[in-house]
């Protein structure tokens, strides 16, 4: 590779270098339960790239890499490595021909050590026929090694590592199977930023030594820092194949959903009124220290720090999942005892959990179960639930927030993670509530969903609903917030208005050591 952005010089490589393509795909299509959602794509990788796939939630990104892992076969279509079509009944066969898969949730076994999950399924044996050890612990250290990661104990359970560092050990797997093509699926939706950083050095390197890798993420600075090209799927279809050289992020987000998003932060609606929710000195054993915070109507209030900062504890002491220690929590000015969920519920407080899936929701139910879940009381006749009031329920809250799916019935996990945010939002929003905390409003959806959550933020606080919003987004922190409060070692180290909330500004706050809440 000459430079970055030089394997896409051509939209469509030509058929005589088809034979260097360490992948290629071919007009593909699929379709489930008669529904095609991938639409005659090609798609093609050269040595040592690094090739963006991009797209909104259910544009195909999911299905067209796992044709490419063998876990689903295309109906139409045809797949070449190396100049040669192949066909993948299983993942096996894609690991045979050198592709391997990062997936979005880490496919690792936590009782094993680091060693035993990197070459779990091909442990080197002796002539006896048994587990070499001793060779499996050599090789587990230089792969470990040549990704500059010689910090990880190849010896230690999985399960005591961070969720960077079994990262980390799902690449050494991928490379101890001789993978030429590294597909990684949303590799940094749940690491820290040091965690992204050394994720990337790590990508680059393995594209300098060669390696093809399908890098999936909705987060605009990576694509721009890492990749060469950029193929973007808009409903199945391809619609195009750019080096990032030729790209901006508008005429990116134009691409992927068919618009131009004007405003990604839009503007404060209104005035705020009066102060409805007051921490005085609240602190929660020693994760939350002493915070004291006011939030108006119709304030969208920006809790920034980084992870570990205190943040999210400070929502689960104000929804009453761990209850103050001490302090005061006043609800328009009088002091209220919030002792669970359901007690803040009652005062007009709703809370949008960080972690969707496993806090937010139930996936294996339906919207309208889900949507059902914190107003239940109100949706009873006598003992019993009135299904067609849950119904309605689940029907007025896929209208009002725009949930792309087939009807209330539909399983929640079959949904983008976007919509599944929605119904989140529906299922709270219908206890109408006066003060809405959100964790993480948009994290790991694209950026047209995005752009619908921060639409429907203004909205509501427009018309009068107070907004706490925590997030690790410094720009959506600045683009959303009226107000910014910095979180550092459980306290409060700073306030910023609007005007004076600058990335500078607030990123040195975040970052700084504090001892016993002053400056070090």
């Amino acid at each position: 590779m000459t430079g970055k952005g030089t394997p896409g010089a051509h939209d469509v490589p030509s058929g005589n270098a088809a034979s260097s393509l360490p992948i290629e795909l071919r007009s593909v299509s699929k379709s489930f339960a008669g529904i095609r959602v991938v639409h005659s794509v090609s798609f093609d990788m050269h040595p040592g790239e690094v090739h963006a796939l991009m797209g909104e939630n259910g544009a195909g990104k999911s299905t067209m890499i796992k044709i490419m892992a063998g876990l689903h076969q295309a109906d139409e279509g045809e797949i070449l490595v190396n100049g040669r079509v192949v066909k993948f009944a299983s993942p096996k066969d894609a690991h045979a021909a050198g592709i391997a898969t990062v997936h979005q949730e880490l496919l690792l076994f936590p009782e094993l050590t680091v060693a035993e999950n990197i070459f779990l399924g091909q442990t080197p044996k002796t002539r006896l026929g048994t587990i070499d050890w001793q060779k499996m612990r050599e090789r587990s250290r230089q792969l470990l090694d040549s990704l500059d990661s010689g910090d990880l104990d190849i010896d230690q359970k999985v399960a005591t590592l961070s969720v960077g560092n079994r990262q980390r050990i799902e690449i050494a797997r991928a490379l101890a199977q001789d993978a030429r093509v590294l597909i990684m699926d949303e590799p940094t939706a749940a690491l820290a930023e040091a965690d992204v950083q050394r994720l990337m050095a790590i990508v680059r390197n393995l594209r300098d030594r060669g390696v093809a890798i399908v890098y999936v993420s909705h987060r605009m600075p990576e694509i721009f820092a890492l990749a060469d090209r950029v193929t973007v799927l808009r409903d199945g279809h391809h619609v195009a194949t750019k080096n990032i050289s030729d790209v901006d992020e508008p005429a990116l987000v134009s691409m992927m959903v068919g618009r131009a998003i004007d405003r990604l932060y839009p503007a404060k609606q209104g005035t705020d009124g009066d102060v409805i929710l007051e921490l005085k000195d609240v602190s929660y054993r020693s994760v939350v220290r002493g915070i004291s915070l006011k939030l108006k109507r119709g304030e969208i209030l920006g809790l920034a720090g980084l992870v570990g900062s205190g943040r999210t504890e400070t929502a689960l002491t104000i929804f009453g999942i761990t209850p103050a220690t001490s302090g005061e929590i006043l609800i328009d000015g009088k002091a209220q005892a919030i002792a669970s969920p359901e007690a803040a519920r009652d005062l007009g407080i709703a809370y949008i959990p960080e972690d969707r899936g496993s806090q937010g929701l139930i996936r294996m139910q339906t919207i309208e179960e889900n949507v059902a879940l914190a107003n239940l009381k109100r949706l009873m006749r006598g003992f019993l639930v009135d299904a067609a009031r849950v119904t309605a329920e689940a029907k007025n809250a896929i209208t009002k927030f725009g949930i792309r799916a087939r009807g209330p019935e539909q399983l929640v996990r079959q949904l983008s993670g976007g919509n599944q945010q929605k119904v989140v939002l529906g299922k709270w929003l219908a206890t109408n509530p006066r003060i809405l905390i959100m964790d993480e409003p948009t994290r790991g959806i694209d950026v047209g969903a995005k752009a619908e959550i921060h639409l429907l933020m203004r909205k509501l606080a427009g018309e009068g609903m107070a907004i706490l919003m925590i997030s690790s987004e410094l720009p959506e922190v600045l683009g959303m917030s009226d107000r910014v409060l910095v979180m550092n070692g459980g306290r409060i180290v700073g306030e910023f208005d609007k005007e004076h909330a600058t990335a500078e500004a607030v990123g040195t706050i975040m970052t700084r050591t504090f001892t016993n809440g002053e400056a070090a």
